[in-house]
């Protein structure tokens, strides 16, 4: 009899490790979907649109991606969708930022947090900066903190929403200068956000690098300081925070990159996993985020996992101070 038992769950283990590899073999089978919880033309969905569009190639996924903007809330509409009713069945992916949903789960009010998803890869790293129009007075981060003791809470500036990577910048600024702002979440994201700068509808505002290295290409906004450790390669003329005399670090840069829902099968993580980097280095890729001004970091699932838990650490913190 226990010869019996042990052969059936030898045929029974066996059995489930040939479906698991028809499972990884077989993936994915039909189009897919990749949700932005911010607007279309942001820079989230600017950089979803150009890193997934060789998906359908053979020597990627072989099926294409779709982009599908749940945008509101700085991006709690989009997470809590995706945390609580999206397919852990490898046809939903998800865009996420850090350290927006982490810093927004450690507030509270929202249904997820680094334990309701399984990051796959990381294809950006996006600092902060402060923006003014073109036209502005401020020419110096020092000009906008003048007015700033001059003027208390008078100084309105725009950003994508509370506590995503804009509002973490300007608590930073608030703390590091001694000042008092008036942070404003723009109801459409980033995208939002930078035309209440360029329409003069706020005095300056922290939007993403890639957002406004193409607005001031343009001639609309002048970027007056970089929120990061070191200064950019595309803002080779832009001094960081820290080189203006305010003691603000990298935690508001803004990580981007794709995971799925928790509980999606093993054998499906591991083939995007294994998958989605080498999507993120093609040639064709990189070449369009260059010229975007949108920042590469590529990242595979093992990098990420060990970025969430440090970033979880440092916002933990960083969020109790503040």
């Amino acid at each position: 009899m226990k010869r019996l038992l042990a052969a059936a769950s030898a045929a029974l283990i066996s059995t489930s490790g040939a479906a698991l590899a028809d499972m990884h073999e077989a993936y994915p089978e039909r189009p897919i979907t990749l949700m932005v919880s911010y607007g279309a033309g942001g820079a989230t969905d600017f950089q979803a649109r150009i890193v997934t569009m060789t998906a359908g190639n053979e020597d990627a996924l072989g099926q294409p991606i779709a982009i599908v903007n749940r945008p509101g809330a700085g991006g709690r509409v989009g997470w809590n969708h995706f945390a609580t009713q999206a397919e852990a069945d490898g046809y939903e992916l998800g865009a996420y930022n850090v350290p927006h949903f982490i810093a927004q789960s450690i507030e509270g009010g929202v249904s997820y947090s680094t334990d309701s998803f399984e990051p796959i890869a990381n294809w950006g790293a996006d600092p902060a900066v402060f923006v003014v129009p073109a036209d502005s007075d401020f020419d110096s981060m020092a000009d906008v903190v003048s007015y700033a003791q001059d003027n208390p809470g008078a100084l309105t500036f725009s950003g994508a929403g509370l506590f995503v990577g804009h509002h973490i910048a300007a608590l930073q600024l608030e703390k590091a200068a001694g000042v008092e702002l008036a942070y404003i979440p723009n109801s459409q994201g980033g995208a939002g956000a930078m035309k209440a700068v360029i329409a003069g509808d706020v005095l300056g505002g922290v939007n993403n690098l890639s957002d406004a290295f193409r607005a001031q290409e343009a001639g609309n906004v002048k970027i007056l300081g970089v929120f990061d450790v070191e200064r950019s390669d595309f803002l080779p003329d832009v001094p960081t925070m820290a080189e203006q005399g305010y003691d603000i670090d990298n935690a508001s840069v803004n990580f981007r990159g794709i995971m799925v829902p928790a509980g999606t099968p093993q054998p499906i993580i591991d083939k995007l996993a294994e998958t989605v980097p080498e999507m993120f280095r093609n040639s064709r890729v990189q070449g369009k985020m260059k010229e975007g001004g949108s920042p590469m970091h590529v990242m595979t699932r093992d990098e990420v996992i060990e970025m969430w838990a440090a970033r979880q650490d440092t916002l933990d913190e960083l969020l109790a101070g503040l």
